[in-house]
């Protein structure tokens, strides 16, 4: 079936959930099952807009995360979205997935990661590519990157230094390392139109926050510099 009656029953989703939360508990944090969750509610808002096969598009949202503890592990050594690929597999041979559909998940999977070398191919991979992006973005995507630092160890705030000479997962592993690295980049990359749309006014507000930030930390409030 394709289109939007193309969903997984209740019960498949309950146990997708179930199999998702239970890998996101160990990494926690920005990457906890909340996250998850928000990109499968978005992703299947973008699939039923889109006319996209759902019953590909949930189980890959739910489990696109899945290897993202391994790669904390490996202080990012490891692509969680290769590992995750690799994990979902024998899960979805046991959810009684053929091998068809369990390619076009695994391929989904894949290709949701910004810096991934896989790109998406599907309709159902571009839409959880953006799903995934969305909520690395915006008042959300703030939330987390401060969350991921805090769970480093982090500072809060080094606007003073070139993001080329800092690097990920130590103390200059900053909120505002990740905008200027990555969360800025988002909106000229969504693969969908609705994914931009979302993508567009989000980062307005971005650039609002972190102008802000900087105003305050760095005194500006008061001489009207910076």
């Amino acid at each position: 079936m394709i289109g939007s009656e193309s969903k997984p029953n209740q019960e498949l989703l309950d146990a997708l959930h179930r199999i998702s939360e239970q890998y996101c508990l160990q990494e926690g944090g920005s990457h906890g099952p909340d996250h998850s969750d928000r990109v499968f509610q978005m992703a299947m808002a973008i699939g039923r807009a889109m006319d996209a096969r759902l019953d590909i598009l949930a189980p890959a949202a739910l489990l696109h995360d899945i290897g993202r503890n391994q790669e904390s592990r490996s202080r990012g050594g490891v692509c969680h979205a290769d590992t995750g690929a690799e994990m979902a597999k024998p899960i979805l041979r046991e959810l009684g997935y053929d091998n068809s559909d369990s390619d076009a998940i695994c391929h989904c999977i894949r290709a949701h990661r910004f810096r991934s070398a896989t790109r998406p191919e599907s309709l159902e991979a571009r839409i959880l590519f953006d799903a995934d992006k969305l909520d690395s973005i915006g008042a959300i995507g703030i939330g987390r990157a401060f969350l991921f630092a805090g769970q480093i160890g982090a500072r809060l705030h080094n606007a003073d230094l070139d993001p080329a000479d800092t690097d990920s997962y130590s103390t200059e592993d900053t909120a505002y390392r990740e905008f200027q690295v990555k969360m800025s980049r988002v909106r000229g990359r969504m693969l969908t139109p609705i994914g931009q749309q979302l993508a567009s006014r989000r980062h307005e507000f971005m650039e609002i926050f972190f102008a802000e930030l900087n105003r305050e930390i760095y005194g500006s409030e008061l001489n009207g510099n910076r």
